[in-house]
C-alpha cells in the first residue's frame, strides 16, 4: 500500500495553521519534508503528526529553538507533554519575558518577510516569463512576415518571367501568322499569275 502525501495546503488544513507556517517550522526545525519531482512539497502522516505535536508546544509557550531539541523525541513517538515540557525547562534557561516576546515576533516578522519575498519572486518570474514569451512572439511573427515576404518575391518573380514567356509566344503567334498571311498573298498573286498566262 503506497504513503499518503498531502500538498501543503492540505497538511496546513489537518495542522490548523497556514501554509506559511508550516514552511517556517520546516526551515527552523531543520525537518526533512520530501519534495515531489516537480520540487514542491509533500506531507506524509507521520509529518502530520510531527506538526501538531509541535504547535501543541508552541500554544503551551515552548519556543522553537527548544522544540528543535525535542524532535528526536517526538519523532520516536514521545508525545507525553508534561514529560517533554519539563525536558523543555531543563533546557531553557529562564528567560525575560520581553526577550521571548520579541524573539517571537522577531520571529514572525522573519516569516512574514519570508513570504513577501517568496509571493514577490514568484510574480516577477511570472512577469519575466511573460515578457520573454512576448518578445520571443513578437521576433517569431517578424521573422514569419520576412519569410512571407520574400515568398511573395520569389511568386512574383516567378509571374513576371512566366508573363515574359507568355506575351514572347504570342508575340512569336502572330509574327508567325502574319508571316504565314504575307506567304498566302505572295503564292496567290504568283499563282494567279500563272493561271493567267496558262
Amino acid at each position: 500500500m503506497s504513503e499518503v502525501r498531502y500538498m501543503i495546503s492540505d497538511a496546513a488544513k489537518l495542522v490548523d495553521v497556514e501554509a506559511h507556517v508550516l514552511r517556517y517550522w520546516e526551515e527552523e526545525l531543520e525537518l526533512p519534508i520530501g519534495r515531489n519531482e516537480m520540487s514542491h512539497r509533500y506531507y506524509t502522516e507521520e509529518n502530520i503528526r510531527l506538526f501538531r505535536h509541535i504547535k501543541e508546544l508552541k500554544e503551551q509557550g515552548v519556543q522553537l529553538k527548544a522544540i528543535k531539541m525535542l524532535i528526536p523525541d517526538l519523532e520516536q513517538g514521545e508525545t507525553e507533554m508534561t514529560h517533554l515540557i519539563a525536558r523543555v525547562d531543563k533546557f531553557q534557561a529562564p528567560a525575560d519575558g520581553q526577550a521571548a516576546a520579541r524573539e517571537e515576533k522577531m520571529q514572525q516578522f522573519q516569516c512574514i518577510m519570508s513570504r513577501l519575498i517568496s509571493e514577490a519572486l514568484e510574480d516577477h518570474t511570472e512577469r519575466m516569463g511573460y515578457e520573454i514569451s512576448s518578445q520571443v512572439s513578437g521576433q517569431v511573427i517578424k521573422e514569419m512576415d520576412y519569410l512571407l515576404r520574400m515568398k511573395e518575391e520569389r511568386e512574383d518573380e516567378r509571374f513576371k518571367r512566366l508573363d515574359e514567356v507568355i506575351r514572347s509566344s504570342q508575340k512569336s503567334r502572330k509574327e508567325r501568322a502574319l508571316f504565314g498571311k504575307e506567304e498566302k498573298k505572295r503564292r496567290g498573286f504568283f499563282g494567279q499569275k500563272k493561271g493567267q498566262a496558262v
